[in-house]
């Protein structure tokens, strides 16, 4: 990874050069919500309610004076919002593949989500296979070193174990996407300005405009822990 000073922004800077679309996906109820709100608000709630289609957050970093924003979708796992997350796949620099260390079927669910983000996604995009609830290392269930593999043998760009109940690398994962993005903008803009891509071919990440909503719809309170 490249050597860049990085100094994370608050949830509320207005002012940046540079924009990401990241997605976070994987089943229901490993922790992709809470372990986002904990990276951006530094917030934890033990019964956090099930997303509903999307939730949107952002991620703030300064980069060698760049400001970089990460416009985050955290999306629903549940099987019947599937076809609904197919969209947001579209344009996304970046895939964030969450499953929960205390259930192996979150783990073995990890191709078939693998293998949307490469049917839906661009070619290029990046990806990183996250395993969270590290706090719950008395109960795991799969092994780091089988989650390694499985990175490895798919070519993913990073392979992390989080907490988002504390913390632990919690931020460090969004950090080292911003890094990687940034450090992806500059490889082209270098390209670029050397013809090798042949000029208007080469299509740079561009500022754009951050609206989005929750879509509304019943709330379904997890009874054993976040979604």
């Amino acid at each position: 990874m490249d050597d860049f000073k990085v100094e994370v922004l608050p949830n509320d800077f207005n002012t940046y050069d540079l924009s990401f679309k990241i997605i976070i996906i994987g089943d229901s109820g490993v922790g992709k919500s809470c372990l986002t709100l904990k990276a951006t608000k530094d917030y934890f709630e033990e019964y956090y309610s099930a997303t509903v289609g999307f939730e949107f957050f952002t991620f703030n970093v300064k980069i060698d004076g760049k400001y970089v924003k990460l416009q985050i979708w955290d999306t629903c796992g549940q099987e019947i919002y599937r076809s609904l997350i197919s969209s947001f796949y579209r344009n996304s620099s970046l895939a964030m593949m969450v499953y929960a260390i205390d259930n192996m079927d979150s783990f073995d669910h990890i191709g078939s989500w693998l293998n949307e983000v490469k049917t839906q996604s661009s070619p290029d995009v990046k990806i990183f296979l996250i395993g969270n609830k590290t706090d719950l290392e008395n109960k795991r269930k799969v092994r780091k070193d089988v989650a390694d593999k499985f990175a490895l043998e798919n070519k993913l760009d990073l392979c992390m174990e989080t907490s988002a109940k504390s913390g632990f690398n919690a931020k460090n994962i969004f950090i080292e996407a911003a890094k990687m993005l940034y450090a992806e903008h500059l490889r082209f803009k270098d390209r670029a300005s050397k013809g090798s891509l042949g000029g208007n071919d080469v299509k740079l990440p561009q500022p754009q405009k951050l609206t989005a909503k929750r879509i509304d719809g019943e709330e379904e309170k997890k009874k054993k822990g976040c979604c």
